[in-house]
């Protein structure tokens, strides 16, 4: 069942700036690249229907792992909104942030397990 409020938040979203869902915000509190998946920790429907629509739309999708640029495409949202969006349920600890690769860049134990792999491989 739709309630009155409901419907209010979800046709208010579609006249609202970008710069108003993120309440002027331009950066994100956590490091999210293109790449970064995101999903959903532990699903609570009652969460979701106290959040704005464009972050219960992100939390909605990210109850299966999502990259950021796959939800800036679904819900035609400017990625930097997105990431601004995910920063915050982040925070609230509803959304959990998977590491990327790039987390692992400078780590000699990963470089090292990936040319063995490649060294295997190769005989």
């Amino acid at each position: 069942m739709v309630t009155h409020s409901q419907t209010q938040r979800e046709s208010r979203s579609s006249r609202v700036r970008p710069y108003a869902l993120t309440g002027g915000r331009t950066r994100s509190r956590h490091q999210l690249l293109v790449e970064t998946m995101i999903s959903v920790t532990e699903y609570d429907r009652d969460r979701a229907e106290k959040l704005l629509p464009e972050s219960r739309a992100v939390y909605e999708q990210a109850r299966s792992p999502v990259s950021l640029a796959e939800l800036s495409a679904t819900l035609d949202i400017p990625l930097g909104v997105i990431r601004v969006l995910v920063s915050d349920l982040a925070a609230d600890g509803v959304i959990f942030i998977h590491p990327t690769g790039q987390a692992y860049s400078y780590d000699h134990n990963i470089l090292e397990r990936i040319l063995d792999g490649l060294n295997k491989l190769s005989a």
